[in-house]
């Protein structure tokens, strides 16, 4: 399979609903795409605006301020320490790594990559585009022999669903087994919602409570779109495993993946400060206070959704069904379809809507209800 051989992609097929929505007199409120709306932080913006003058080639390994930032912010949000700058790296982005994570690996035919059953699709994306054969599942016990790389994503997107330290124990233990590599995908990791992950920090694969201390065969993926609201920077890096990371060097040096030096200097100065993160947390606590209620009375069942930007919920129908529901009321969120076969039922509602239209939307709902 190449790229040519990809289906369309998925969110041109809300279009209709998309424009139907924009019929509203007061406008549309889009909650179907998680791209953040809230301005990046002034002190991200003020070490971008610092770093212009880039006129050399950027360090594909990172530039050593950065990888020491990096193995600090794990230290000190993660609970991961003893990280040094050999087991850190940035990259554009966190969709880019995850997917051609399979392809820096060297897989191919012949080999599995597991994922969430309820997934974004780029985790299938990218076992495909190298011939490997993707697996949705989320119980270990059912991880086949040739399984080479394991997708964890917690807090999950779409469902917001959180792996504990014991479940992900669990699947280290069958990933060793197996030989298989095990990636963490955690960029909602700081936004913990309901009992324990409100109070309780989310645990990453690389957690000592999980690997024992030692990060062989693990990898921890994170980006700052999402607490940072730097989704326009493509700032992310991995973490983990040292012989896996120097792998992915090498490969990245020869495909010439380098995340720009002004986004370098700019990360450094967002994972030092810890002031915008919460911040914006609260915003999203907030939106998410006023949102949930309004389509609970609307009739919507809010599964999982402990945490992450997202609210998983089914009415009991067909999404496309819902989905359309919602359009009449000049409201768009994102069908179940697109996160597998297993959840047809569900829609995906989006916090990174500013505050007046998330208010429009439970306004909405709730005179619906």
């Amino acid at each position: 399979m190449g790229v040519a051989d990809l289906a369309d992609y998925p969110w041109d097929a809300v279009a209709p609903l998309a424009a139907r929505a924009a019929e509203h007199p007061d406008g549309i409120v889009d909650l179907s795409i998680g791209s953040p709306v809230d301005p990046s932080p002034g002190v991200v913006t003020a070490a971008l605006a610092a770093a212009t003058d880039a006129h050399g080639y950027p360090l594909t390994v990172g530039t050593p301020p950065l990888r020491e930032a990096i193995a600090a912010w794990y230290a000190r949000r993660r609970g991961v320490a003893g990280l040094t700058p050999a087991h850190v790296l940035p990259t554009i982005g966190s969709k880019e790594l995850v997917a051609l994570l399979p392809l820096l690996l060297d897989l191919g035919p012949g080999d599995v990559v597991v994922h969430p059953r309820a997934a974004y699709p780029t985790y299938e994306v990218g076992a495909r585009l190298v011939g490997a054969t993707p697996l949705a599942s989320d119980d270990p016990a059912q991880w086949p022999d040739g399984t080479r790389l394991v997708w964890i994503n917690s807090p999950g997107n779409p469902d917001g669903h959180v792996w504990d330290a014991v479940a992900l124990r669990a699947a280290l233990a069958r990933a060793r087994e197996l030989g298989a590599v095990l990636a963490g995908d955690e960029c909602y990791a700081e936004l913990g919602w309901d009992a324990p992950w409100d109070v309780r920090p989310i645990p990453s694969v690389l957690d000592p409570a999980v690997t024992g201390g030692d990060p062989a065969g693990v990898l921890s993926v994170y980006s700052l779109s999402k607490q940072s609201n730097l989704a326009g920077y493509r700032a992310a890096f991995v973490a983990g495993d040292p012989t896996l990371v120097a792998r992915l060097v090498t490969a990245r040096k020869h495909l010439g993946l380098l995340v720009p030096g002004p986004v370098q200097h700019a990360m450094v100065a967002a994972l030092g400060d810890d002031a915008h993160v919460a911040a914006q947390r609260e915003r999203y606590r907030a939106r998410r206070d006023t949102l949930r209620p309004a389509l609970e009375r609307a009739g919507f069942r809010i599964d999982a959704s402990e945490a992450g930007l997202y609210l998983w919920a089914t009415r009991g129908q067909d999404a496309w069904d819902s989905l359309a529901w919602l359009a009449e009321l000049g409201i768009l969120a994102g069908p179940g379809h697109f996160y597998g076969p297993f959840h047809p039922e569900h829609v995906r509602f989006s916090l990174t809507a500013a505050d007046e239209r998330i208010a429009a939307a439970a306004a909405r709902l709730s005179a619906a209800s």
